[in-house]
Formats: structure tokens, sequence, C-alpha cells
């Protein structure tokens, strides 16, 4: 499949597009006006991947390097992770929306992350429903055995929650959701688009289970497997949140975060006979059957709806 969004942009003499000048701006930017989707995948992976290549190499990964990543709010992956999680997705993103659609385009995507203005029903749907479903998955997992969570953890959840939206949420979901979705849909379809984003948004996080973000180096081969997946199965199932809610990114982005921050929190002390993989196949099972179950109600559609031609608009 051939990912390019529109047809290239005419050259302009007196903007560069000859001579050494045009070979270092001019073919670059034509490229990445032809091929919008392709940019944003390179960009987002090339450039996170690179960051993400000390933590790697580090005592928190490989041990190639004789530094260990200092540990902030409890976790190294604050200052291992995070930098350049936010200098992929959501830097390309930016970057290629700026080269291609100039400021309407910016004010578009943007105008998505800001979209809070969203039935409260779908608040209540995305706060809800993913802790109950990891609630069953992990009840099922474990064989029935579930434990109370402590207080601390109780009164914790809203403020991790909140955590996980300005780091986790905000870093991913303007690039997967919000930029390369969005894109998708309208090139070649909802369900296509699903299928194809979900395993490309999985890869993304591949070298970071060289890390002890993944568990390395005593997790097995299988959990970037059913990782990715999980990844595949959710992003149905974000696809769906993303088209009922108008294109809600911060609903997204609460969806998002309401996954980690219950595996991370609630379901540490309520499941504690599941390890880590025992944990992400539960999580992965429930993302499957909502996956499948709302590919069989939408019947493929997800709740995309097609923009009405220009001819047909008032």
């Amino acid at each position: 499949m051939t990912i390019t969004d529109r047809p290239p942009a005419p050259t302009d003499p007196s903007s560069g597009g000859g001579g050494l000048l045009g070979l270092l701006t001019g073919r670059p930017l034509g490229f990445v006006r032809r091929h919008p989707l392709l940019t944003f995948f390179l960009l987002a992976n090339g450039m996170s991947w690179l960051a993400w290549l000390p933590y790697i190499l580090s005592l928190n990964g490989l041990g190639i390097w004789a530094a260990r990543f200092p540990a902030l709010l409890g976790s190294s992956q604050l200052l291992g992770v995070l930098p350049g999680a936010y200098l992929g997705p959501i830097g390309s993103a930016l970057l290629v929306t700026a080269i291609v659609d100039g400021r309407a385009g910016l004010r578009s995507w943007a105008g998505r992350l800001l979209r809070w203005n969203v039935n409260w029903r779908w608040y209540a749907v995305t706060l809800l429903t993913v802790p109950a479903a990891m609630l069953i998955a992990g009840t099922v997992f474990s064989g029935g055995e579930i434990h109370a969570p402590s207080t601390t953890v109780l009164l914790a959840y809203v403020p991790l929650l909140v955590f996980q939206m300005v780091t986790t949420g905000l870093a991913e979901e303007p690039g997967w959701r919000d930029f390369a979705l969005a894109r998708m849909q309208h090139r070649i379809g909802p369900l296509r688009s699903a299928f194809v984003l979900g395993p490309l948004w999985g890869l993304w996080h591949l070298p970071l289970f060289l890390t002890d973000w993944g568990g390395w180096p005593e997790a097995s081969w299988t959990r970037p497997v059913v990782f990715v997946l999980f990844c595949i199965a959710f992003n149905v199932v974000m696809s769906w949140v993303f088209n009922r809610t108008g294109e809600s990114l911060p609903l997204s982005m609460l969806m998002h975060a309401g996954v980690n921050t219950f595996a991370s929190s609630l379901g540490v002390e309520m499941f504690p006979s599941l390890d880590a993989e025992a944990s992400l196949l539960s999580i992965t099972a429930a993302a499957v059957v909502a996956a499948i179950a709302l590919l069989l109600a939408t019947r493929g559609r997800l709740g995309y709806r097609a923009p009405a031609p220009l001819s047909s608009r008032p």
C-alpha cells in the first residue's frame, strides 16, 4: 500500500526549487508533501528510537554504557523514555502538519486536541469501561484471586490518571490518533486504518523491550508479541471512541491513560498473583474481546462518518 495524501505540490522556482538550495530544501519538502503519513511514521520511529538509544545502552537496558538513569518519582522511565516519546509522535505530527497543511492544518490538528466539549456519557464510558474490563479480565486470569486495594492507591488513582494524561497520553495520541488515524481513515477507510495503524503503533514501542520498561532481561520473547497484539486490538477500540466522540483527542488520551493507570496501580494490588506477563495477557484478552464486539456491532465502520463532499456542503 502506498500512503500518499495529495499530489505533489508544484515547484516554485523563486523558492529555491533548483540548484543546491533546492536539493537541500525543495526536494525533501516535496517528499513530505507527497507522503505525509510515510514521513510521519519514519520520523516518529526514528526520532524516538534515537532519543531512547542512551537508555537502551545504559544499565537500565543492555548494560553496554556503564551509567544508570536516575529514578524520578520512583521510575527511571520519566527521564529515559518520556523525552523520546514526546519527540517522536507529537513532534513528528506537528512538523509534518506544518509543512503539508500550514496554519489551517495546524488549527485543525490542535482543535481536535482541545475538543473537550463532548457528551458526558462518553466520559463515563471512557472512565468506567476501561477499569471494568481490566477488572473482569484480571479476575478471570487470576482464577478469582482478588484483593481489595489500599486506601492510598484509591486516593492516588485520579492524580495518577491526570499524570498519565499529560505524559503518555499527550506524548502519543496527537500523533497516532490525531494525525495518523484522521488521515488514514480518509484514505483507506476505518477498518483498514485500524489494522494498519495498530501494528505500527506497537512497532514504535519495540526497542523499549530492551530496557526495564519492557522487563529486560527477565521478560520472555513472547511479551513484545503479546504487546503488539494488544496494540492492534486496543487501536480498534480507540478508533471507535475517536470517531464516535467527533475526533476528540482528550477522550482518546483518557482511554489510553486509563489502561496505564489501572495496570500500574489498582491492578498490581488487586491481582498480586499475576506477574507482568500474565497481567499483559489478561489486558490483551480484554482488548481482543472488545475489538471483536465493536467490529461486529459496527460492521467494520467503527463509528466513522466520511466528510461530506464539498459540492454537497452548504
